[in-house]
């Protein structure tokens, strides 16, 4: 009984997605996504009261993913920098942007107190941001003079917005190009002069191995 169970909220929350991410959370009706699931309206309401909750369960499923996703960037042998780096990749790679993912995103927005079913979304990448900045101005790649509660900030607010501007325009393809602008701009602002082409070609590269894998 628990694995139907989880087979069926899994069920649900996969059809939920579909549908927020088609039609939006205002348009989404709760019938759609029974039909979607192919559950009973008794399966459904039994995990989830209310849409509200079913879409913010959405938002936690899509965000575990991406955090999933951006796990292998915080090995502490990788410099700081390179994983602020890798991050923001990571969470515009086309290869993570399913449904869930792409929901959640969309939810965040539209919804508008960017929280799933508990805390801020945003808390805990605030923390990792500015973690990671701080070790980034003890390993010396960003100057010494860098706030790393500013920097953090700052690259956390570059990384969503990017993404959230796209998801709310429907330009998703146009991601990568747009992070790589976003560091071009910013690194000579964070590094010394003589570390921005080497920081400026990381990033690129990254852009170049999602061209040649669209």
């Amino acid at each position: 009984m628990q694995k139907r169970a989880i087979a069926t909220r899994h069920a649900v929350l996969a059809a939920a997605a579909e549908v927020f991410n088609r039609v939006g959370y205002v348009n989404a009706g709760l019938q759609e996504i029974i039909n979607e699931s192919r559950v009973t309206k008794g399966s459904l309401y039994f995990h989830f009261s209310s849409k509200e909750q079913l879409a913010r369960a959405v938002i936690d499923e899509g965000c575990a993913r991406l955090q999933t996703a951006c796990s292998l960037q915080f090995d502490s042998r990788t410099p700081a920098l390179e994983a602020l780096i890798g991050i923001s990749y990571a969470m515009i790679d086309p290869s993570n942007n399913d449904v869930l993912m792409l929901a959640a995103f969309r939810l965040l927005n539209e919804i508008g107190d960017f929280r799933g079913t508990g805390h801020v979304v945003f808390d805990q990448w605030t923390s990792t941001y500015r973690t990671l900045s701080a070790r980034a101005v003890e390993e010396g790649d960003f100057r010494a003079d860098i706030d790393p509660d500013e920097a953090g900030r700052l690259l956390l607010e570059m990384a969503f917005g990017t993404r959230l501007l796209s998801v709310a325009t429907d330009t998703l393809t146009e991601l990568p190009e747009r992070m790589t602008t976003a560091w071009k701009v910013l690194l000579p602002g964070l590094v010394d002069g003589a570390k921005v082409d080497y920081f400026s070609q990381f990033a690129a590269r990254r852009l170049s191995a999602f061209l040649v894998s669209a």
